[in-house]
């Protein structure tokens, strides 16, 4: 919808996933809905709030709301405004508003301009202010105009939404790459898939890890292998090996 910028995790999904084309589709607020219920797009960055029985939604953060004013009006001289200060302007409400209130503060304009674009320019013409989230404000930038930020007001948030029976695999990881995940992060549909999968090629036969990841000892811990039945030699009394009866002995002492 106007005013999000998913440039960075885009560039991140071509990154992850060179191989599947990431398409984008712009539509206003309104058409978002009907857009993702119709199944032309698989998510989407929309304005909330969403119909909770049909989408699931990852709020992602809430926008300040400013005034747009023109650059010499009297408000371009504070650092922000209230909305009874505005009491006495004349304020735009367009058909494609975004805060959802019925009637924004200040006196209402003869005619609703149709779109946000096109009260922007009644703005720059003198004709009135109007009240948008700040996204939009820079959206629709010109040099003649500048904005204020605007106290007790309502804000709108932006979330990640997505119709909850089509949750599939690269919708996860898009929520993944939205999210902040790493591409080693072991959440998400297709790592659980990839984890389950290697987890039950199971070790060969007669090699098979214990608990902690050692191989089994047998009882009482000596090492495997076949005994060759040859007894261990005696120790002496100071620790050498005791001759026995094949050992070879000295030359006799020669007699006197």
């Amino acid at each position: 919808m106007p005013g999000v910028t998913p440039g960075k995790w885009v560039r991140i999904w071509q990154d992850r996933l060179p191989d599947v084309p990431l398409e984008l589709r712009q539509v206003t607020a309104a058409e978002a809905a009907d857009v993702l219920r119709d199944g032309g797009a698989d998510a989407g960055l929309v304005r909330l709030p969403v119909d909770r029985t049909v989408f699931s939604a990852i709020p992602l953060y809430t926008e300040t709301t400013v005034v747009v004013v023109p650059k010499d009006h009297i408000v371009a001289a504070v650092d922000q405004v209230s909305a009874e200060e505005l009491a006495d302007e004349i304020v735009l409400h367009p058909l494609d508003d975004t805060l959802g209130w019925e009637r924004p503060p200040g006196q209402p304009a003869f005619e609703r301009p149709a779109t946000t674009e096109d009260a922007i320019e009644l703005v720059a013409a003198g004709i009135g202010l109007l009240i948008v989230p700040q996204s939009l404000a820079r959206l629709y930038h010109r040099k003649d105009l500048t904005y204020r930020p605007v106290t007790d007001v309502p804000e709108s948030s932006v979330a990640l939404s997505w119709p909850e029976e089509a949750t599939t695999d690269l919708v996860d990881d898009f929520i993944g790459i939205v999210r902040g995940r790493t591409v080693n992060s072991t959440r998400g549909r297709r790592a659980t898939a990839e984890a389950e999968a290697k987890d039950g090629k199971g070790s060969k036969e007669g090699k098979r890890p214990g608990k902690d990841g050692a191989r089994k000892q047998p009882a009482g811990g000596r090492t495997a292998g076949r005994s060759t039945g040859k007894p261990k030699p005696a120790r002496g009394a100071r620790g050498g090996q005791a001759r026995t009866g094949a050992a070879k002995r000295g030359k006799p002492r020669r007699r006197s």
